[in-house]
């Protein structure tokens, strides 16, 4: 009996195993969570990066605009400043929420590599981070006129991509 009895945490071990494996086989790593999309933008405040006083992410936020979520310290979210930029030059409203990352930080990445945007809101803690989805910087959201979310995209924005998300509230 008591050869039984140290057998069982091996056995729940090994189903263990194979019920994960068989899990992951059936997983597309592809799939990105878009629970945000066709939702209304989450109701919360967040402090400016220019003064530090609360703004209602509603309000910075009517659309038609995309949300960044970046960091200064995300090496991704260098190679899409650029297309921010131009995005800006071309009359894109653009906010910038700061993902879990120091304002001081947040300013020399904006002084460095310019800043597109039109508002610039600090998520220290990674709490608007929850409410949107936020899987990883960069994350930028297509917000409509009505202030529903339209789009999500994870990852560096390149002009394709901005304009295909874009098109989507210029119809």
């Amino acid at each position: 009996m008591s050869r039984w009895l140290a057998i069982v945490p091996l056995g729940v071990l090994v189903a263990l195993g194979l019920l994960f494996g068989l899990y992951a086989l059936h997983r597309n790593p592809q799939v990105q969570p878009q629970a945000l999309v066709g939702k209304p933008l989450p109701d919360l405040s967040l402090p400016s990066l220019d003064d530090g006083l609360n703004v209602k992410v509603r309000e910075a936020a009517k659309g038609p605009v995309l949300v960044n979520f970046f960091a200064s310290w995300c090496a991704p979210c260098e190679i899409e400043q650029p297309v921010l930029m131009g995005l800006k030059a071309e009359g894109v409203k653009i906010v910038g929420v700061s993902y879990k990352d120091a304002p001081a930080n947040t300013q020399a990445f904006l002084g460095r590599l310019g800043d597109p945007y039109a508002t610039r809101l600090v998520d220290r803690n990674g709490r608007a981070g929850v409410e949107f989805g936020v899987t990883g910087v960069p994350e930028t959201y297509l917000v409509g006129a009505d202030g529903v979310v339209v789009a999500k995209h994870s990852g560096p924005l390149d002009p394709q991509t901005a304009e295909a998300m874009l098109d989507k509230v210029r119809r």
